[in-house]
């Protein structure tokens, strides 16, 4: 004997429901007398009941996700502010000769980074000042440094392989991890500067770059005042 429900899925059943909202103002006593299993325990609940715990697992994960979005506002703002302290050190710097040791120095300061070095060169149309030649900013880099400066269009994060950048920071053989960060003007790569870290990852192949894009920018126009 064929019953009535013979040919009809479970999903026509949830399809009608879905398009039908009158059915449970029709036959609401079906919404207590359906029994469901808890997911937070074995204990049998109402449909109502389950409603509702289905509501306060979709708050509890509403809440986290507020939460999380709280605190990454919270970072970029910390972020943010100490951009604004070190842009603002390098700014109120008035003595060229001592600008390269400021900008380093407190861009260490406020992000915590271990090691940082910086130089710039001449380029064909942009030479570095006479006064400032003697500066360690100035000292002569290979021209390898400067093909792989000039060839870089976002900054370089990951492993220390050895660089010859790497070689211009204090403590050398502790660097493990680097970012490199090709300084512009005028449509010409004039400088590198130079971030290092004895943790391995701390500059990633896959870590966003647009902080250090920012750093970059910044770092370029002011040390374009060592140049001619």
């Amino acid at each position: 004997m064929t019953t009535p429900l013979q040919g009809i899925t479970e999903d026509d059943i949830a399809n009608y429901l879905v398009h039908t909202p009158g059915f449970f103002e029709r036959h609401a006593q079906l919404l207590s007398s359906v029994q469901l299993t808890s997911p937070h325990g074995l204990r049998a609940v109402s449909l109502q009941e389950r409603q509702m715990e289905m509501l306060r697992d979709k708050n509890k994960g509403l809440e986290r996700r507020i939460m999380e979005m709280i605190r990454h506002s919270q970072e970029n703002e910390a972020i943010a502010q100490r951009l604004h302290h070190w842009v603002r050190s390098v700014l109120i710097t008035h003595d060229d000769a001592a600008l390269p040791n400021v900008l380093l120095t407190e861009l260490q300061r406020e992000f915590l980074i271990p090691q940082a070095a910086v130089r710039v060169w001449d380029t064909p149309t942009l030479p570095v000042r006479e006064a400032l030649r003697e500066l360690p900013t100035a000292q002569a880099v290979s021209d390898d440094v400067r093909s792989f400066a000039a060839s870089l269009t976002l900054p370089y994060c990951g492993v220390n392989a050895g660089f010859e950048a790497s070689k211009w920071m204090p403590d050398a053989s502790t660097v493990t991890s680097l970012a490199m960060i090709p300084l512009h003007h005028l449509g010409q790569t004039y400088g590198l500067l130079v971030l290092g870290s004895p943790d391995p990852t701390r500059y990633t192949a896959d870590m966003g770059v647009d902080f250090l894009q920012q750093v970059g920018e910044t770092a370029s126009a002011a040390l374009a005042r060592l140049l001619a």
